[in-house]
């Protein structure tokens, strides 16, 4: 492994902020970045030893395995997340009542890593808007959320200025901002090419041009969580006290372990928690908690627009599911979709105010009056697999299953068939009289 060279004047700055700990930081830094997942608590799966600290489903695995090659994972049994991100759980947990029916927003979601665990934490009568600018990016979210299996979950691809129509809205936002990347030089060597004092400003300017748009849309006493993976305190610091200025803003502390090896800093009135690779078995990372002091008076309209399917659907499809009196049934496109009845009137409000992706979980396309089931109801956490046939698969037969490949058949009952693997469903066949349909979608085929 070839040493890492820092920018002169990353290190310069370095210097500064660390004192006598820069060496035992830089040497850091040649050490391999350590591998850590989080667990899917809905769904099943065999898990390390070792836990992050500051996480109840996080764990590091002693090498990187070939995560494609592993059924589970493309089933949503856990995610491949860095350990220092993980500590929005601490920031949530001990900032939010979420024993309430939360409005929650991740503004820069891509590609899933904080929508799907804020999906962990929350309870399920609350509504989670996991949002991203980029339209491909956008589309890679929504593949996670499905994968990760919640319904109470809306994906949409919207500039942060778009949110101020929706004053008031959410009760926590979480924003973690495009930054600089300094904490991933480690991981991502092209971080560190592309590193700059320009660029630092740049992102700086850019951050508080995205706490500004998008600050109306969280009401008053609403938590934001602000978060980077850079250490300077242009992009940390220095934003969150023009944030103080500009608006009514209090920071919350936060109890600290000190076997995690998270540093509390202070600067001002600003407050916040900082990841160092030479204190934590993580990379560099940034967060701070504030609440909202003034403003943010929620206005929404609530008009039923949706479409209902008939009953004759809803009783069919009603069999599919787990709990079918706590969801709301629409048809969009000859396709029906669910999602909690409680976040029915919240749902229609930003369908009509933003660009969705997809709102709660799309269960099937009805053709020539035939119900076809959606992949995304066989990675659902509220699927009834007591309706469906069940073939449980070995691991050559899951991969073959996951490359689109086609499945032998062995006298199954003819239909839909989910397909499953270790107790974690993977998606559907259709079993036909002399051979089997692998409807696993095209577009998420592995290729190894």
């Amino acid at each position: 492994m070839n040493p890492l060279i820092l920018p002169n004047a990353f290190e310069i700055a370095l210097r500064k902020q660390l004192g006598a700990c820069f060496e035992v930081f830089q040497a850091s830094l040649q050490e391999p970045a350590p591998t850590s997942i989080r667990a899917n608590p809905a769904k099943h799966s065999v898990l390390p030893d070792e836990k992050v600290l500051w996480s109840k489903f996080g764990y590091y695995l002693n090498q990187r395995p070939s995560f494609t090659l592993d059924p589970t994972f493309h089933g949503g049994s856990y995610y491949v997340q860095e350990a220092s991100s993980m500590f929005v759980e601490q920031a949530f947990l001990q900032s939010v009542d979420n024993t309430k029916s939360l409005n929650v927003l991740d503004l820069c979601a891509a590609p899933g890593g904080k929508s799907t665990h804020l999906l962990s934490l929350m309870n399920k009568e609350s509504l989670l808007v996991s949002n991203e600018v980029i339209r491909t990016r956008a589309n890679i979210l929504s593949e996670n959320i499905q994968k990760w299996g919640y319904p109470n979950a809306v994906v949409t691809s919207n500039d942060p200025h778009d949110f101020e129509r929706l004053k008031g809205f959410f009760d926590v936002m979480v924003v973690d901002a495009p930054c600089s990347g300094e904490g991933l030089f480690r991981k991502d060597p092209n971080a560190m090419s592309e590193w700059s004092p320009d660029n630092v400003a740049l992102c700086s300017k850019r951050q508080r041009r995205i706490l500004s748009d998008v600050w109306p849309a969280l009401k008053q006493g609403g938590i934001l969580i602000y978060s980077t993976c850079t250490y300077n305190e242009a992009e940390n610091e220095e934003n969150l006290a023009w944030l103080k200025e500009e608006q009514g803003v209090e920071f919350i502390s936060l109890q600290l372990d000190p076997s995690w090896g998270v540093e509390q800093t202070s600067k001002g009135n600003v407050m916040g928690y900082r990841f160092f690779p030479h204190k934590v078995k993580g990379e560099g990372f940034f967060l701070s908690v504030m609440r909202k002091t003034n403003g943010g008076e929620s206005r929404m309209n609530y008009k039923n627009s949706f479409t209902a399917p008939s009953k004759k659907i809803i009783d069919q499809l009603s069999q599919w599911v787990l709990t079918p009196e706590e969801k709301t049934f629409i048809i969009r496109n000859d396709q029906v979709q669910f999602f909690p009845k409680n976040k029915h009137f919240e749902i229609e409000f930003l369908a009509k105010n933003l660009y969705l992706i997809s709102a709660g979980t799309s269960m099937a396309t009805v053709k020539h009056e035939k119900l076809i089931p959606e992949h995304a109801l066989a990675l659902s956490i509220e699927l009834n697999k007591e309706h469906f046939t069940v073939l449980n698969v070995e691991l050559p037969q899951a991969l073959q299953y996951l490359r689109k490949e086609t499945l032998e058949v062995h006298g199954e009952k003819k239909g839909f068939a989910l397909i499953q693997y270790n107790g974690v469903p993977l998606g559907w066949a259709n079993v036909l009289d002399n051979r089997m349909n692998n409807l696993y979608p095209a577009e998420w085929r592995i290729r190894k």
